[in-house]
């Protein structure tokens, strides 16, 4: 997702990656299709195409970049899984029919609204006890109807234009090749090696989502972070949209916590342009608070400390 949002608009992403990821689980079905586990595939794709479709939808009428967000702080949980061992011997668990309808729901959604989501729900697989076949094969067996049905959806709701489709052929095409070194790589692979590559590869794509997504929502909030240092003062402050967050460590020894409202865009010059509240501290004069308004109509008025020490 990362990469694919470096040449493509967001709304494309999902397009582009459902071509590229329906392809590879067709390749992943036919190289491992002794290994699928239909007991977990007929009671998934029930629920998952439905919620599926209103992912879609939600994403024709919606920016994904923060629920690409939340997605990627969630793989980045897996990061200490990284240093737990693993059993020599997991057993297959009973699986329970409501928890595979809700986790259809959930996959179904998440992979409408952001493109696709393995990664996601590896986790849920290794739970279940699955062989890593199993989890390759089931996950394909999965994944294949979802991204069949997304394609038509995307293509309907105008996400899927003739630069979006050749990105998800050449992506497409290197998940088949990926595919098929993958059916002679695999069984090679011990089981607690795959398990930590999986989790590996969920902490990665974490971190690129969440540092993608964090610059997507940064340009379009307009947020920006600032300091300064000088002798004994320190200054840092958030901006955001109109507002601004600030601390400030003066004189080595008061502190200042400040929020101020810019001006709209549309402000008449001249009039009113910005309005804040200033706590401050210092171990001589006590607590003060007060309300500023900024933006006086005569230059330097002494009811107004300068704006400027306190916006970016």
């Amino acid at each position: 997702m990362p990469l694919l949002g470096l040449v493509l608009p967001g709304t494309q992403v999902p397009a582009t990656l459902s071509i590229g990821t329906a392809a590879s689980s067709a390749a992943r079905i036919l190289s491992f299709r002794h290994a699928i586990r239909w007991d977990i595939v007929r009671h998934f794709a029930p629920t998952a195409l439905p919620f599926a479709a209103l992912g879609a939808w939600a994403l024709s009428r919606m920016d994904p970049a923060c629920l690409s967000l939340l997605l990627g702080l969630f793989l980045m949980g897996n990061l200490p899984l990284l240093f737990r061992g693993s059993a020599s011997h997991v057993s297959v668990k009973p699986v329970r029919i409501a928890s595979l309808h809700a986790l259809g729901a959930a996959a179904g959604f998440i992979s409408g609204f952001t493109g696709a989501v393995g990664l996601v729900f590896n986790g849920f697989y290794y739970r279940l006890g699955l062989r890593k076949e199993e989890i390759v094969a089931t996950r394909a067996a999965n994944e294949i109807m979802l991204h069949v049905l997304k394609i038509m959806l995307y293509a309907t709701f105008g996400l899927l234009d003739a630069r979006a489709t050749a990105a998800g052929i050449a992506v497409a095409t290197a998940a088949v090749l990926s595919s098929i070194l993958m059916k002679f790589v695999l069984p090679y692979l011990h089981d607690r090696l795959f398990h930590h590559i999986g989790h590996a590869a969920m902490v990665i794509a974490g971190i690129a989502m969440v540092l993608a997504a964090s610059s997507q929502i940064a340009r379009r909030e307009n947020i920006t972070l600032h300091f300064a240092h000088a002798d004994e003062d320190v200054t840092a402050s958030l901006s955001w949209r109109r507002h601004v967050l600030a601390v400030e460590w003066e004189h080595g020894d008061e502190l200042e916590l400040s929020h101020w409202l810019r001006p709209a865009p549309a402000s008449r010059p001249g009039g009113f342009q910005s309005r804040g509240f200033v706590v401050h501290v210092s171990p001589r004069t006590g607590i003060r608070t007060a309300r500023v308004r900024e933006g006086c109509r005569a230059a330097g008025s002494p009811f107004c400390p300068p704006v400027s020490r306190h916006e970016i």
